[in-house]
């Protein structure tokens, strides 16, 4: 069985597969999102949807551009490097620097390819893990005139993430160092996918594991979520470029360009919106979503604001 985009393509919109390097020469594989009938000479403002960490163009990147093409932006939803339908040897690697470089890629290509485009009304909306690298790329690419992070998820902050005592610290570290020895020899990288090659029929079926998990299998592991190039986390020693590295160091220099931050007021993710919201200078806000987990953000349309969000990121090109 085939599995594609986890949202139907809405009527009003064409949907266009394009390709195009990043800056290092990286192919990147990307969806473009068009309302329907414009005009020759009609330009849009456009927004960049990052993918969730570990996550692919067609999952819930694809229920924003979708959504937000039918509010009259051009969207693009694209595949990490080393991910998807985007090249990179070998699969899984993740880069927090190339991570970042791909939105700043995307903004290459809008500005300079993409018909349609108002170049210099270009906005991004960072999906969970993907929202720190869109933090990230904000703070020096300029280009970029708004962030908007879903559920945010801040993957380079490992050492609050686990927890970690200093000597628990060293010993991560020691074993991370020591894996790259075992993946030079073996001539490949140590790779565990967290889910599993074909989803489960229902939440019933679901393995019980802790609650965080559950989380992530209520949606990555049945067909809500479900994508076969998307199982799951990165290669072993990737977590070492995360530790060497800070998404949120120059978050201030986003300003005077607008942030807002989206996340619900059940989500496990809480505190790392809460803290870069801590974090950034003004003008920035806020959006707390009553009643609502981190994976509701994902693709529940009940729950996501799409209108304030565009109304955010409008009234952002007005300033």
């Amino acid at each position: 069985m085939a599995y594609g985009y986890i949202t139907k393509l809405n009527e009003k919109v064409e949907r266009r597969h394009v390709r195009y390097d990043n800056r290092y020469g990286i192919a990147i594989a990307a969806d473009i999102y068009t309302p329907k009938h414009l005009k020759e000479d009609q330009l849009l403002p456009a927004i960049i949807i990052g993918a969730l960490y570990g996550s692919t163009k067609e999952q819930a990147a694809a229920v924003y551009a979708n959504k937000f093409a039918q509010l009259g932006f051009i969207t693009l939803a694209f595949d990490q490097v080393y991910m998807g339908e985007s090249a990179g040897e070998p699969r899984h690697v993740a880069s927090p620097d190339l991570y970042a470089e791909s939105f700043s890629a995307a903004v290459d290509y809008l500005g300079t390819k993409a018909a349609h485009v108002n170049r210099e009304q270009i906005s991004v909306i960072g999906i969970s893990g993907g929202a720190g690298f869109a933090i990230s790329a904000a703070a020096v690419d300029t280009r970029i005139k708004s962030v908007v992070t879903i559920s945010l998820y801040d993957m380079t902050d490992i050492r609050e993430m686990a927890n970690l005592a200093p000597e628990q610290l060293f010993q991560l570290k020691d074993q991370l160092s020591r894996q790259r020895w075992d993946d030079f020899e073996n001539g490949q990288p140590d790779y565990h996918p967290s889910f599993p090659e074909t989803p489960y029929d229902s939440i019933d079926d679901l393995p019980n594991q802790d609650n965080l998990t559950n989380e992530w299998l209520r949606f990555y592991a049945l067909k809500r979520g479900f994508h076969p190039n998307a199982r799951g986390t990165a290669t072993t020693t990737s977590n070492l470029a995360m530790l060497e590295f800070s998404a949120m160091d120059y978050i201030k220099e986003i300003s005077p360009r607008p942030i807002l931050f989206v996340y619900g007021d059940k989500a496990h993710s809480r505190s790392y919106s809460e803290r870069a919201y801590y974090l950034a200078d003004q003008p920035k806000q806020k959006l707390v979503i009553e009643n609502c987990e981190h994976i509701d953000l994902y693709d529940n349309m009940e729950k996501i604001p799409v209108d304030q969000i565009a109304k955010f990121i409008k009234d952002s090109f007005n300033k």
